[in-house]
């Protein structure tokens, strides 16, 4: 029971932490610092630790992977649909960039 506790309090903790990364993101409209690899190698290793997780019968992981994937999907959207912002913007004679201070 306490090992259960753990893993799903560790689990809600990651997905929080991805969720607001992955907000903050959207919120800001910036690919600053974020990589679009980031997104492609969190996909690849959720897929693989989910199936893992479900061949080892873990039930924490596959619900925390399948998350992390599901997340991962999301932010690469985001960051896909921020680049092509970015691109437009630099295009249009005076559009002024979104700015953090701005949020």
């Amino acid at each position: 029971m306490f090992t259960d506790v753990v893993g799903w309090v560790s689990a809600l903790i990651l997905a929080l932490t991805i969720t607001r990364q992955v907000y903050t993101q959207w919120k800001t409209r910036s690919v600053a610092g974020v990589s679009k690899w980031l997104f492609i190698g969190q996909l690849a290793a959720s897929v693989g630790f989910t199936v893992y997780s479900w061949l080892v019968e873990n039930w924490v992981f596959v619900a925390t992977n399948f998350f992390m994937a599901l997340t991962a999907v999301v932010g690469q959207m985001i960051y896909l649909q921020n680049k092509r912002r970015a691109a437009r913007q630099q295009t249009m004679p005076g559009a002024t960039p979104i700015r953090a201070a701005q949020r």
